[in-house]
């Protein structure tokens, strides 16, 4: 059985079931592009942990932020930002780490008019892929001035205000920023936005999450154990040569085959209606 013919129809099958059970789904609240790229920041950030307690927390912080995220981040001023979140807990991030990527996010705006346009002055059209890119980005939100937040200009050792922003260059998968990515530079397709069109599909790298790593070694993408940078650019790799242009278009399918479908790696009586299950390699409990 062919594998692209295989994963163009599971992208076929997208429905709005699956992005109402996704954290991408709070973009979609908002109709303009200025709008949209701020929840993408924020959505894609908290985007860890138990499905159903990431929206509840992300609904939390929209309704907190109004009808606009993009008029609350330009006015957004820390010493109220701690009091309106000092409730705020997902998991290990608190609402200091909040605030301090609210304030990131107000300061890429301040710098560049968008964070897309931020992102642009980091990014390396001539790269493989956006590897170097993400290396820079990272280091440079992480080297603003956070000291209207933490009260000093370092982060301190007790915030997790960081793991927002990850770098390839430590071996990271950088899921979630590689997830916003692919929701802001992907053709806009009903699912993913469409909006920074200057950055290449082509470059961007698969948001490697444990659904994804079951899923593509069981689908025989990567053989890696370790869900790391260099296993989501080898999946990459694979679904580049079946789509180049636009190798990461099969991401929200397959991790919904998780997320919203079930799949834990094992085989099941849901397996036989799965429209990958003559390519996976799934194992008997």
């Amino acid at each position: 059985m062919d594998l692209k013919a295989v994963l163009d129809n599971l992208y076929a099958s997208r429905s709005p079931r699956h992005l109402a059970n996704d954290p991408l789904s709070f973009c979609h609240r908002f109709r303009t592009a200025e709008d949209r790229e701020i929840a993408a920041l924020i959505a894609s950030s908290l985007a860890y942990g138990n499905v159903k307690i990431i929206l509840r927390n992300l609904a939390m912080v929209f309704d907190l932020m109004g009808d606009s995220p993009r008029r609350f981040v330009e006015s957004f001023e820390p010493a109220e930002g701690l009091r309106l979140f000092a409730g705020f807990r997902h998991r290990f991030n608190d609402g200091r780490d909040l605030c301090a990527l609210l304030l990131a996010a107000r300061t890429m705006i301040e710098e560049a008019d968008t964070i897309g346009d931020f992102f642009l002055g980091c990014y390396d059209p001539q790269a493989d892929d956006i590897t170097p890119s993400l290396i820079e980005f990272s280091a440079s939100v992480l080297a603003f001035d956070y000291s209207p937040v933490f009260g000093t200009p370092a982060i301190p050792d007790d915030s997790y205000f960081p793991f927002f922003f990850p770098s390839p260059a430590a071996g990271s998968a950088c899921k979630r920023l590689c997830m916003f990515l692919r929701w802001l530079v992907r053709p806009e397709d009903g699912i993913d936005l469409g909006l920074w069109k200057e950055v290449s599909p082509a470059k961007l790298v698969i948001p490697v999450d444990t659904h994804i790593h079951r899923i593509c070694r069981n689908l025989g993408l990567t053989a890696r154990r370790q869900a790391d940078w260099r296993t989501a650019r080898e999946i990459t790799a694979a679904l580049r040569r079946l789509d180049p242009a636009d190798p990461v278009k099969y991401d929200f399918a397959l991790c919904h085959l998780g997320i919203s479908e079930g799949c834990d790696g094992t085989v099941k009586p849901l397996c036989r209606e799965c429209p990958v299950a003559e390519l996976c390699g799934a194992k008997q409990p």
